[in-house]
Formats: C-alpha cells, structure tokens, sequence
C-alpha cells in the first residue's frame, strides 16, 4: 500500500488485526486516497464482535469482515472529494456521517449510498 499500514486498520482491542484485512478492500481504499489527493485517516476498520457491540455498530457490520473502515471527515468540501474518489475507486457500498464516512466491500450485502 503507498498511503496506509496495517496497523491503521487494527481494532483497538486486537493488535495486529489489521493485516488480515482484504486484499482487494485495501487495493480499493489506497487507490480512492490516490484519486481524491487528500489524506484519509482511519477511525474505524477491522472490529472484533465484542469491539462492535461495545460501541454499538450493526450486529451486521462489514468491519467485522475484514472489508470496512470508517474514514474521519470534518467538512464538506473533503467529503465530496472522499466520496467521488471511493466510487471512482469501485466502491458501490458508501455510508456518509457529519465526521466520517464509511465504505466496504462487503459482497454478501446490495450496492447502497446511505446516510447515518
């Protein structure tokens, strides 16, 4: 990967857990940093189930997949820039909060845009 580690995708609660993030979700994620030419800073990726529940993520969530992150954004301007990049990258699943916004590549789930 040219802008992440693995470690930006730990769970807090399970050092190392990044590196058994997907393949393919990685590829995806550096190439939208690459097109939107700003950084990403990874609140949330890989979650244990315990981690999940703890701070009230769906009982479904992709993080827990190995196919998530929850990328920080504080404005709107980054926001459009970060979405447009996540979909020109090949992300067809895209949930948009007012401080982050999430995307994976969760392929036992339907292509969506939500928003929290």
């Amino acid at each position: 990967m040219k802008y992440f580690t693995h470690e930006e995708f730990d769970c807090p609660t399970k050092k190392g857990s990044g590196k058994l993030m997907e393949k393919n979700f990685l590829e995806m994620i550096d190439s939208a940093r690459e097109i939107a030419g700003i950084p990403f800073y990874i609140n949330s990726g890989y979650r244990t189930p315990e981690h999940n529940q703890a701070i009230g993520g769906s009982k479904n969530s992709s993080h827990m997949r190995y196919c998530a992150a929850d990328i920080h954004c504080a404005n709107g301007p980054d926001r459009l820039t970060m979405v447009y990049a996540l979909i020109k990258a090949g992300f067809r699943r895209i949930g948009i909060a007012k401080t982050f916004v999430h995307c994976d590549s969760d392929r036992n789930k339907n292509h969506s845009i939500w928003v929290y």
